[in-house]
């Protein structure tokens, strides 16, 4: 049986949480909740970086990041494809799922940055990732259209952007200014994956 090493709150462990859910492929899976800030010494001794999600397999062998550990289990699993095989096709959802990661590595470095302490935090940086998450958003609600209507990598990274930034950056307020955006989200988040790797509140 694989094993996944992950955090109920991280958004990238959402992200392959979800494909799993989606492929078919969740009871293959035995799942390890840890925290990578703490010493995660197992976590470690599969993955040098010590980041989640990191998927280790049958034969002991991991893989880690969460585009390539979606991308493999979109290879081992039967069901839907969430990765085309045409070129444009791939291409469109790859580079949905690069946007997608974007809004959340900006988001993450936000939060990330409110831990620091005062003296630390950077005014400069935050306002930097929060220019990328508003842009970001500007160019999803232009471009919402062009998802494929199958589910692909490109709307579970987008759903699990957009959860992360109501889970952490409630403020943020994205809804308002991106109306179609937020109409695709809500529908989106009905989905049984989606409900059952919320995070905690």
């Amino acid at each position: 049986m694989m094993k996944l090493f992950y955090s109920n709150t991280s958004p990238y462990s959402r992200k392959v949480r979800i494909a799993l859910l989606e492929k078919g492929l969740d009871s293959q899976v035995e799942y390890v909740l840890c925290n990578p800030f703490d010493a995660a010494t197992e976590l470690k001794s599969h993955n040098p970086l010590g980041k989640i999600p990191t998927l280790v397999l049958d034969d002991g062998c991991a893989v880690y990041d969460s585009p390539v550990i979606c991308e493999y289990l979109d290879v081992i699993g039967p069901n839907i494809k969430i990765v085309p095989a045409g070129s444009n096709a791939r291409l469109l959802v790859q580079m949905w799922q690069a946007l997608a990661d974007g809004i959340i590595d900006a988001s993450y470095n936000i939060v990330m940055e409110g831990r620091r302490s005062k003296a630390e935090q950077s005014e400069n940086w935050r306002d930097r990732w929060q220019q990328s998450i508003k842009n970001s958003l500007d160019h999803v609600e232009q471009q919402i259209k062009t998802l494929p209507n199958d589910i692909t990598i490109a709307q579970i990274s987008l759903g699990a952007a957009l959860g992360y930034l109501d889970f952490r950056l409630p403020y943020v307020d994205w809804r308002n200014a991106h109306p179609e955006t937020a109409v695709w989200f809500d529908r989106f988040a009905q989905r049984a994956s989606m409900v059952k790797t919320a995070p905690p509140e």
